[in-house]
């Protein structure tokens, strides 16, 4: 990773340096700023010898400087500084309806994040799903923000792809079509009612954009960071390459059994706009039930985009053996937990949180969570490498442990998992989606094998 990064480099700077003046980049910052509209917070903005500047002030809502254009396919440059104590972004393909949130500005932003968590040039879907390509598995990327000092930032926003660079190195692969145009713009963070932090700068200059056809002088790709996608029940080419195969195909339960009958139940899951659902009201006696994938896996990773209803509960089990015990252990495994962890009562069972969403079932609670609550799409990550396993939730590592050890074996004999005789300690196995009584959707269900 970190030759290719080296070499990405190069090639990065060949590409800026060389012929920019041929290239039909348009400034987006005039004179003044007459071409620009301030939305949401009061902190102001100042245009002044050529950097455009925003100041921190105490009790206001982020506040957005937004270009009057909307902007689809395009390569976007600047160069920003900002105060280290301050977290700030640049919206992309971003908007303000007065039907959402009362205009509050939501959409895609280039991360600046001057941290120890280093996700600068990460991409986070404002006021609106949360954070979308983090980069805790990008190290490299995570080393590329100068803090406290001024930074080159390049986006490609082309067709359903987002790919980010600062100072040249890469640090964001995202797919995703849910908004292809929206306006571009700079945001000032709020600070609430922090008095220490009021003054705080942020600044920009050398703003810069190339929309007619802007696929011409994109940086040919090149597979050097993680690729994360959004998109519906599809396969990005890089996700072919790199081995990944759905398990949901969006349209059909096909690949899906009921864990104990071996045939997909007749009622109480459905398959609708995209997705794999349990669907109570539906449920006739003696049907419904878990799902099982017909497959069986021993070392994965996993992605299912899921979606719990308010008080719901379910789950995505691992480690599944339908055929053990003749049957009778056919819904039992490793759980990665589904909960909505606000209004349903097993959040405040078992021990310290064992029980609460993205945590390994009754056995070891999650940290660093980050949901994005009832009636909201969350990804789980659930990645298996040996006897080592970690959960992922919307792009924050949860849990990690290892399985077939003495503290295991420990940790389940504290457990209600306890009579289960070698309990999460087979080769291989099949995911389970649990079917708990209540309506929880699935989609976008991929799987690669080690």
């Amino acid at each position: 990773m970190k030759k290719q990064a080296c070499l990405y480099l190069m090639l990065f700077s060949v590409m800026i340096s060389g012929c920019n003046s041929d290239k039909p980049w348009e400034n987006l910052v005039k004179k003044d700023l007459s071409n620009w509209t301030q939305l949401n917070g009061t902190a102001p903005f100042e245009l002044k010898n050529g950097e455009l500047s925003g100041t921190t002030v105490l009790e206001s809502p982020n506040s957005f400087l937004c270009t009057k254009e909307k902007y689809g396919d395009f390569i976007l440059e600047f160069d920003t500084w900002f105060d280290p104590q301050m977290n700030s972004g640049v919206q992309i393909r971003s908007e303000s309806k007065s039907d959402y949130m009362d205009g509050r500005v939501h959409g895609y932003q280039v991360e600046m994040d001057p941290s120890e968590r280093a996700w600068s040039g990460g991409i986070y879907d404002e006021a609106r799903r949360g954070w979308l390509y983090t980069l805790d598995n990008n190290p490299e990327g995570k080393k590329a923000l100068k803090v406290g000092d001024w930074n080159h930032y390049r986006v490609e926003a082309i067709g359903n792809s987002i790919r980010t660079w600062i100072n040249g190195i890469p640090c964001a692969d995202l797919v995703d079509a849910m908004t292809p145009e929206g306006f571009i713009a700079l945001q000032v963070h709020s600070i609430g009612k922090d008095t220490s932090r009021v003054g705080l700068l942020v600044k920009w200059k050398n703003i810069k954009i190339i929309t007619e056809n802007a696929a011409d002088y994109a940086i040919p790709y090149e597979p050097v960071i993680p690729q994360t996608s959004y998109l519906e029940n599809i396969l990005t080419e890089r996700e072919k390459g790199d081995g990944w195969n759905l398990l949901f195909d969006g349209s059909t339960p096909s690949g899906w059994i009921n864990a104990k009958t071996g045939s997909f139940p007749a009622s109480g899951w459905e398959v609708r706009d995209g997705a794999i659902s349990v669907n109570p009201e539906s449920k006739k006696p003696g049907e419904g039930g878990d799902i099982v994938t017909t497959g069986k896996f021993r070392n994965f990773e996993l992605s299912v985009d899921f979606l719990y209803t308010t008080g719901a509960n379910s789950g995505i089990k691992y480690f599944v053996d339908t055929e053990a015990e003749n049957g009778s252990l056919a819904s039992i495994g490793c759980e990665y937990q589904v909960l909505d962890d606000r209004n349903h009562p097993d959040a405040k069972m078992g021990i310290a949180g064992n029980r609460t969403l993205a945590g390994l079932y009754d056995l070891i609670a999650p940290m660093n969570k980050r949901d994005n609550g009832a009636n909201q799409w969350n990804r789980a990550m659930i990645i298996v490498n040996g006897n080592k396993v970690q959960h992922w939730l919307n792009g924050f590592m949860t849990v990690e442990y290892e399985r077939a050890t003495p503290a295991w074996r420990e940790l389940v004999a504290t457990s209600k998992f306890k009579p289960f005789k070698g309990f999460g300690e087979v080769q291989e196995g099949r995911i389970l989606l649990q079917d708990h009584g209540n309506k929880v959707s699935f989609k976008n269900i991929k799987i690669r094998e080690y």
